[in-house]
């Protein structure tokens, strides 16, 4: 498998192994400072980067200004795990024919909708870096609320050195 799909698919099967531990209530708690943000809407937003890359592939224009938002996501443990998984299978369908693909992507950068030549490649380790670094916020939110993550990497990036964390 290519190892951009493998890296993927191993990033976004950690958002499962998080869900399953957590009540709908844990999922959707908003409580904790300084942004009051849920744990299911950092999963949400995650989703809705793969979704974006999914719904664009056919006529090779990936908008990822056009998010669903599916609050569901946010609140209920079953439809996060449910959309996930559809992630993964959507992940799973590519082939590595596919990482060449030309794409163009339209994005906010901050300055209004702007237009980026990208391949499909390069969108999915763009958004495995993003899915990592919701992933840190994730677990300071799991540490707030006195929630533990069995995984020691889950929230950091492959090249970051993991401080006195003995992963063997």
């Amino acid at each position: 498998m290519n190892p951009i799909l493998k890296a993927s698919i191993t990033t976004v099967s950690k958002s499962k192994a998080i869900i399953d531990g957590l009540s709908n209530a844990q999922l959707s708690n908003t409580t904790i400072p300084p942004y009051y943000s849920c744990i299911g809407t950092h999963i949400r937003h995650i989703l809705d980067f793969y979704h974006c890359i999914f719904s664009g592939l056919e006529n090779s224009i990936i908008d990822l200004t056009a998010r669903d938002r599916n609050q569901s996501i946010e609140q209920d443990c079953n439809c996060a795990k449910d959309s996930i998984q559809n992630v993964i299978t959507k992940l799973e369908e590519l082939s590595e024919v596919e990482m060449d693909k030309h794409l163009l992507v339209l994005d906010d950068l901050g300055h209004g909708k702007i237009e980026i030549n990208y391949t499909l490649g390069a969108l999915l380790a763009q958004a495995n870096s993003h899915t990592i670094h919701h992933y840190a916020i994730i677990s300071y939110i799991l540490n707030q609320l006195d929630l533990i993550v069995e995984d020691a990497t889950f929230g950091y990036n492959p090249a970051t050195p993991l401080p006195n964390i003995n992963l063997n």
